[in-house]
């Protein structure tokens, strides 16, 4: 007999209702429970906000739901172990890569800055005044940036004559240097060093203003002078026939300045405006007979007597300056081979050959010169001092 089919109906429904209610009580309990363990919260991912709701009891619980894996370059505003509540607000940001090539150094960077500035603070970069970025600090980051750093140098500047000036320059030539001070050069102006130059830090750029200029200079020309024998007048005296006179030559000279400086000069042409006249001076031939003066011999040929000599000059401090002697003889044109004598010693005219000076004329007198003494002429003040006063032996030739 079939037990189950005898039981009455209403037993059937009094066992099964209450299981179902059960059943039921539980269903809604699990769901209740559910709701109350999900979570609101605000989630920023990289810059962007959206409500996310979760059951996660702690943010690397949520990441790991959100299936974001964070690396240490990242920014997280929690820690991984921080526990998930409502309304909290959870900022991710991933790093993104910055290449930085200051001069001849490239360094790669991950950061989460959101601006150029704020990466270079950052990351402790210093950018100088005069410095160069490449882009502005105010721009986004973006992934695989690239920002160039150009180093300012210091250097001074000359231009000329002018004060040396120093400035702040990233050019990488000289040349480009002058063009960004706007020195503008001629083609005679020197540059050191060289335009094609590299610009390297306390660097010194001399610019040195260079100009041509045309110099004309009037000269004169010392007349020469031409000795004739002349029978009529008595050996030793000479006569003036003909005055000299000077000529005149202007010259004309390219002269290079270097910053206002004469530093070469080139004669070019010259023009003779004035001829020189020569001057004409007669000489005596007429042999006379010479009495012995103040106890010394006549001048003889072949004849050697002691004398004490001293050196001078035509242009000495106290000469007239213009250079002529007492026969009108130009020792500025003719400065070698002349003495001043005695006359009563040594006739003038007379050729002799003095020791330590060579053969000479006696051209010349003296208010000093008394006896045994002579002055031998040197071509300069410095040659008559170093000859100084000797006591030498002259000889007369003729």
């Amino acid at each position: 007999m079939n037990l189950k089919s005898k039981l009455p109906t209403v037993f059937k429904h009094k066992v099964f209702m209450p299981v179902v209610t059960v059943l039921l009580l539980l269903v809604v309990v699990g769901f209740v429970g559910l709701e109350v363990t999900k979570k609101d919260i605000a989630f920023t991912h990289n810059g962007e906000t959206q409500t996310v709701v979760t059951r996660a009891e702690t943010v690397e619980a949520l990441l790991e739901e959100l299936e974001i894996n964070p690396s240490e370059d990242d920014y997280l505003s929690h820690e991984l172990t921080t526990n998930i509540s409502s309304d909290m607000e959870v900022e991710y940001k991933e790093a993104v890569e910055v290449v930085v090539n200051d001069q001849a150094n490239t360094t790669t960077y991950m950061t989460t800055a959101s601006t150029v500035g704020e990466f270079l603070e950052t990351e402790n970069i210093q950018i100088a005044s005069h410095d160069e970025l490449s882009v502005a600090s105010d721009e986004v980051i973006t992934d695989t940036l690239t920002l160039d750093i150009d180093r300012a140098a210091k250097v001074s500047i000359t231009d000329g004559t002018n004060e040396t000036n120093a400035v702040y320059t990233t050019a990488d030539t000289v040349e480009a240097l002058l063009k960004e001070q706007q020195l503008e050069l001629s083609d005679l102006d020197r540059v050191e060093p060289g335009i094609d130059k590299t610009v390297t830090a306390d660097m010194t750029v001399d610019v040195i203003r260079v100009e041509e200029v045309t110099d004309v200079v009037e000269e004169e020309v010392a007349f020469s002078t031409v000795r004739k024998n002349d029978s009529s007048l008595t050996k030793g005296k000479e006569q003036v026939v003909t005055s000299g006179s000077n000529g005149l030559v202007e010259k004309r000279y390219t002269v290079v300045l270097e910053n206002g400086e004469e530093v070469s000069r080139e004669l070019v042409s010259e023009d003779v405006k004035k001829e020189a006249a020569q001057r004409v001076v007669a000489v005596g031939t007429k042999a006379i007979q010479q009495a012995p003066s103040r106890g010394t011999s006549s001048a003889v040929a072949g004849k050697t007597i002691t004398v004490e000599a001293t050196a001078y000059n035509w242009n000495c401090a106290t000469c007239d300056g213009r250079g002529l002697t007492a026969t009108g003889y130009n020792l500025k044109a003719n400065p070698d081979g002349v003495i001043a004598v005695d006359p009563s010693v040594i006739p003038l005219g007379t050729k002799v050959y003095v020791e330590g000076y060579g053969y000479a004329v006696a051209r010349d007198t003296g208010g000093a010169i008394k006896g045994n003494r002579i002055d031998v002429h040197l071509s300069s003040i410095s040659a008559a001092r170093q000859f100084g006063r000797q006591t030498v032996k002259v000889t007369i030739i003729e």
